[in-house]
C-alpha cells in the first residue's frame, strides 16, 4: 500500500517512515510546501492530512490530486505517531 502524508512536524519524519514500514506501506512525507508538490504526490492508495500543521494551499493541492487519482483521504487534527498508528491500523 502506498501512503502520502501531508503535514506533520519535520522532526517526526523518521518516526512516520518507521511506523509506515511496520505496516508494509511505502510512504512519501511532505511537511513543507514544495513548488512541484502536485507532481510529487503521484497516485497513492491513501493520503493522510495532518490538518493542524499544514497550510490551506497544501490541503487543496492534496485534495485535487486525490480526486484525480481516486485516492482515499483521511484527515486527522493531530500529527502524532499514535494518530498515524491508529489510521494505519484501521486502513491496513
Amino acid at each position: 500500500m502506498s501512503v502520502v502524508i501531508i503535514g506533520g512536524h519535520d522532526r517526526m519524519v523518521c518516526q512516520y517512515k518507521k511506523i509506515c514500514k511496520e505496516y508494509k506501506c511505502k510512504a512519501k512525507i511532505f511537511t513543507q510546501m514544495a513548488g512541484n508538490l502536485k507532481e510529487q504526490i503521484g497516485s497513492p492508495d491513501l493520503i493522510i492530512l495532518f490538518t493542524n500543521t499544514v497550510s490551506h494551499k497544501m490541503v487543496r493541492t492534496a485534495l485535487v490530486e486525490a480526486q484525480r487519482c481516486n485516492s482515499e483521504v483521511v484527515r486527522c487534527h493531530t500529527s502524532s505517531g499514535n494518530a498515524l498508528l491508529e489510521i494505519l491500523e484501521a486502513k491496513c
